[in-house]
């Protein structure tokens, strides 16, 4: 049979086959294009064919395609493997192994007890432990366990509590089960704020703190060399940044040859991946960076999908899918800076369909036990972001220039924060997605801004000759561009609101407006007026005119109602901002 996996040239080899996806995907199979897309998967390929986006039509096709024969033969994905119940034997004592307790905890920190246990067999699937927790209120909550090398097992819960907490075991191995323990939670250090919850359509931090996600992305930057990431951290401590997004498997995309030194998994490409063992070491190292984003200010949004693979990890099946998971949720939810993001353009993922995704979602509910946030990105269709497990709009362009003019019409169509991750990138490559100016980031940047919406930044400058082939987009290392400089200008300015953000307001035709009644942004973008009449409500404002590129904000004279002409500068990128002077 012919499904997902099959590529489209095996496809148009077979003449039935052929038949079924000319009348599909006509655009394609019965095109010119045909050739230039034999490798691809039909999974991945449905992606551009417009009817194909309604999940019933593809339904249809994949239920055609199954009936044709075909006589490529492929491997079975991996089966599910259950904890061994008898892993122990029942000599050994049950709660018998050691716990070793943190010696402090500050609340938003990560509260972690270790455990030392039995490491014969395969404890990665062998072994089921949880731990259920009793917060100082007395609520309770269920975080998994995990094993961390060498008969060491950890669980680990996000200290949301200053107080006393306590926790019991439960495993399948009987010397994990039913440990007991208590500790002690302290206060939030300077500048801890906890995870970032959704406040309307923007964001604030657990405390109530004001979160703006000014986003960035180096999406394989924790998968190069040590020295390269240690400068990227200090490129973060020097940018405006507030987030990133970051893959967790590596990427083999333009400009990312490279092979990394670990994985996810244990094993290699030349020697093969072991899908039943993960390696502590590399999660160590991760945690390690995600911690010193926190210290930081920034925010770890974590890609757990992405299609730009040729290890195999975008096609491990539903078992391995899941396994890997639920040992990363464990892992990493307690650490107060993560955001997950399902997939990076889930729909180029050939191997996943919508059902697939709300399964994979439901499964990082269930191992979340303290809500981040929780997103999916697109290449084309949009996913259905009204889903409940969705907090937030995480999209990319639909368009060469114009997607965050969008921004309004998102925020109405899902009601939730939209958050555009991807408007392009400022650089030079030869790629239409990476050869933007930094003018013309920072002018997505505000037109998102004004209509109540986040946009997200990227940087792909070629290196100079005979320079490693470093990118920021991908590996990170350094900034180059002209945008972020004004981009921390645009954060400075939000927060100037009287609730730090901006909503969309009644615009002009000509000229949208955001802020606040009393607190108002028009921004010109392309346009370039000597002059602009401005009818201010009632009561005495103060106009201030912002040159949104060379940083200024100009102030007129006095206060001013009713009628008043500005003279502006004749140039591209200009705003003005009207502020009700207080009774």
């Amino acid at each position: 049979m012919f499904d997902r996996r099959s590529t489209f040239g095996e496809a148009l080899d077979n003449p039935a086959a052929r038949a079924i996806l000319e009348r599909w995907m006509p655009g394609i199979a019965a095109s010119p294009m045909a050739t230039q897309f034999r490798d691809g998967r039909l999974g991945s390929l449905i992606a551009l064919v417009p009817t194909l986006e309604d999940p019933a039509e593809r339904e249809k096709l994949w239920s055609a395609l199954a009936e044709v024969g075909d006589d490529v033969e492929r491997a079975p994905y991996a089966p599910a493997i259950a904890p061994d119940p008898g892993y122990e034997s029942d000599e050994v004592a049950r709660g018998s192994a050691s716990v070793v307790l943190p010696d402090a905890v500050a609340k938003w920190g990560v509260l972690e007890v270790r455990f030392e246990g039995p490491s014969h067999g395969n404890p990665f699937v062998d072994v089921e432990l949880d731990a259920v927790f009793s917060r100082p209120d007395g609520s309770q909550l269920r975080v998994g366990g995990f094993y961390d090398g060498d008969g060491v097992y950890v669980v680990r819960a996000l200290a949301d509590a200053e107080g006393d907490w306590s926790f019991q075991t439960r495993s399948t191995a009987r010397s994990l089960d039913g440990l007991t323990g208590a500790l002690a939670v302290g206060p939030a250090p300077e500048g801890a704020h906890g995870p970032v919850r959704v406040d309307g359509f923007h964001f604030r931090h657990a405390d109530g703190m004001r979160h703006l996600p000014l986003g960035t992305t180096a999406y394989a930057w924790t998968h190069q060399a040590d020295a390269l990431q240690e400068q990227t951290l200090r490129t973060l401590a020097e940018a405006p940044f507030t987030k990133i997004r970051m893959c967790l498997f590596p990427k083999s995309y333009l400009f990312n040859a490279n092979e990394p030194e670990d994985f996810v998994f244990a094993g290699s490409l030349a020697e093969g991946f072991d899908y039943t063992r993960f390696d502590p070491a590399h999660f160590r190292r991760l945690e390690q960076r995600i911690a010193q984003l926190a210290e930081l200010g920034i925010e770890a949004d974590l890609i757990l999908f992405h299609a730009y693979d040729r290890w195999g990890f975008a096609d491990l099946g539903p078992a391995v899918d899941e396994r890997y998971l639920r040992y990363v949720v464990r892992r990493l939810a307690a650490f107060a800076n993560v955001w997950w993001s399902m997939a990076n353009e889930y729909d180029l993922l050939w191997a996943k369909d919508t059902p697939d995704w709300e399964r994979l979602a439901e499964i990082v509910g269930e191992e979340d036990a303290f809500g981040h946030l929780t997103s999916i990105h697109n290449c084309r269709p949009f996913y259905d972001y009204s889903r409940p497990w969705i907090t937030h709009v995480s999209v990319q362009r639909v368009d060469v220039y114009r997607t965050a003019e969008n921004t309004d019409d998102w925020r109405e169509r899902w009601g939730k924060p939209v958050v555009i991750d991807e408007c392009a990138y400022e650089g030079d490559i030869d790629q239409g997605w990476g050869n933007i100016t930094g003018e013309e980031m920072v002018r997505r940047f505000w037109e998102g801004a004004v209509r109540g919406g986040y946009v997200g930044h990227g940087e792909t400058y070629l290196p100079e000759p005979g320079a490693d082939e470093v990118l920021w987009w991908s590996k990170g290392g350094e900034l180059r561009g002209s945008s972020p400089e004004r981009i921390g200008f645009l954060h400075a300015l939000q927060s100037e609101a009287p609730e730090g953000v901006w909503d969309p307001l009644v615009s002009d035709w000509d000229v949208p407006w955001g802020g606040t009644e009393e607190h108002r942004v028009g921004y010109f973008g392309f346009n370039r007026p000597r002059f602009r009449n401005l009818m201010l409500t009632e009561g005495e404002w103060t106009v201030d005119v912002i040159d949104t590129w060379n940083m200024t904000v100009d102030r007129l004279p006095g206060t001013s109602r009713g009628t008043v002409r500005v003279e502006l500068p004749g140039r591209q990128f200009m705003a003005v901002r009207t502020i009700r002077v207080a009774d």
